[in-house]
């Protein structure tokens, strides 16, 4: 099937009309596609995919031969955003930034939704997230969450939904830095016709962000990145991220305490680092606070951290606000600090803690996608409206045996994308994970990272579940 035969299905469709034809903003892009035959869109993609290859654009899958590098599969068709619609997302994001940071800050001080009944003191304290030794904690600028990764999906009416907040290291956005400078060089007469906004300054503004973190009499902040090492998924990310900022890329045995200061270790002795990009979990960052068998922390950061001697970004214990149970409050969280409602609602859904509501879910399993609520990547997931009643019933009993650790939603129709395939062209589902960061104000870079299911009906965008990624073009 070649673009001037597709046809979008019973889906909302990102570049076409029901009736097939482009959208407006699409309209240059379906007309520069539909002059190249099958034959050239593939040798055009193969491009683009070595391309990726010789920059070394790549993610480790944990499950598959931990440590073995893949290209994350990259399709060159992109997915188009008009501007008006885009500020709509903007501002709706930038409440929930606000919103997310005013309860980490409550949970972690006063706690006074819980005191006011908005939310249960112990789906807060159950929370795997949740770090009784972030209590009393004060971040720099009173910011705890500097990057956030919030994914969003568009139902078949066109509604836009937030799917879940990602606040502890969301990963993802080199694949939009790169995959931008992969289409410039693919099409670049379409950037000249096209009013495409730019991405490529997001680099400059996260560094704007960390540097806003430092302590007050710090006159020309250190900041680095700390890794795991090569063999986290994300290495290439952080990697390019320090490349692109211009610091350092640190594991935690280049990291020291020493007098009362984070020291980095150098050629030339120790130098102060005033901000810590962090790309390791919570509960490795210190050793002597958390995870004591933790060797990718630094012992006694949390002491220098508590003291106001150093940044951390994101701020320890933010993973709370990614619990997906947590998530069921946020339309209440929102209307609580700003007394407003959600501009870009959640997606409806059903807490199995809740005895009347875990009774629904275990009766409609077969019409529900069911999550576990510390889960990420695809994984801990049932899809109803796809699975057998072996796997039904096993998730039935996992919703038993553990309610607080379950939430079930209904099966949105994710929108689609025209994808190219080796026998053509077809719609595959996708989401939307823009990239926000909180430092003097709330930047969110134009556009974000489109995730594609490659399998044909698949509704699983993940890399690590076989999705792929496409290039997000916010059109003027």
């Amino acid at each position: 099937m070649e673009i001037n035969s597709y046809r979008p299905g019973d889906f909302y469709d990102e570049l076409f009309l029901p009736d097939g034809t482009p959208r407006s903003i699409a309209a240059t892009l379906i007309e520069k596609i539909s002059s190249l035959s099958l034959v050239e869109l593939q040798q055009q993609q193969q491009l683009a995919q070595s391309t990726l290859l010789r920059m070394g654009v790549t993610f480790n899958v944990y499950s598959d031969d931990r440590g073995t590098e893949k290209i994350l599969p990259f399709d060159i068709i992109p997915r188009t955003i008009c501007d008006r619609e885009w500020t709509q997302l903007e501002q709706g994001l930038k409440q929930r930034t606000h919103a997310l940071n005013l309860f980490l800050s409550d949970i972690y001080g006063a706690q006074k939704i819980v005191a006011d009944g908005v939310i249960p003191q112990e789906l807060i304290y159950s929370a795997s997230g949740f770090l009784k030794p972030c209590m009393g904690l004060k971040p720099p600028q009173g910011i705890w969450c500097h990057v956030t990764g919030t994914d969003l999906i568009r139902d078949r009416d066109g509604s836009w939904y937030v799917l879940e907040d990602n606040l502890r290291c969301p990963s993802g956005v080199s694949y939009v830095l790169e995959n931008r400078r992969v289409m410039k060089s693919t099409f670049p007469r379409l950037f000249e016709k096209m009013q495409i906004r730019p991405v490529e300054d997001y680099a400059s503004r996260l560094l704007e962000t960390l540097m806003y973190l430092a302590p007050e009499s710090t006159l020309d902040p250190t900041v680095v990145v700390l890794t795991p090492g090569i063999y986290n998924s994300a290495y290439f990310e952080h990697s390019f991220l320090a490349q692109q900022m211009g610091v350092q890329l640190v594991e935690a045995r280049d990291l020291t305490i020493a007098n009362g200061f984070l020291q980095m270790r150098t050629t030339k002795g120790l130098q102060q680092v005033d901000v810590v990009y962090r790309r390791i979990d919570d509960d490795f960052i210190d050793p002597l606070t958390f995870r004591a068998d933790s060797t990718l922390g630094v012992p006694g950061l949390m002491d220098v951290y508590r003291a106001g001697k150093v940044a951390i970004a994101n701020a320890p214990g933010t993973g709370v606000a990614d619990d997906k149970v947590v998530y069921a409050y946020l339309p209440a969280i929102v209307k609580y600090y700003l007394g407003e409602e959600q501009i870009i609602p959640n997606v409806p859904t059903y807490e199995c803690w809740d005895d009347s509501q875990r009774q629904y879910v275990l009766e409609n399993l077969d019409k529900l996608v069911v999550k576990a609520a510390g889960e990420s990547g695809g994984y801990g997931m049932l899809i109803g409206t796809r699975s057998t009643p072996e796997e039904r019933s096993e998730f039935a009993a996992k919703i038993v045996a553990n309610p607080r650790n379950y939430i079930a939603q209904p099966t949105l129709n994710l929108s689609r994308v025209p994808t190219l395939l080796p026998d053509g062209i077809d719609g595959r589902h996708v989401d939307l994970r823009p990239y926000i960061l909180n430092g003097r104000d709330i930047y969110i870079n134009p556009g974000g990272l489109t995730r594609v299911a490659l399998k044909k009906d698949s509704l699983v965008v993940n890399s690590s579940q076989g999705g792929g990624t496409k290039d997000t073009w916010v059109v003027c």
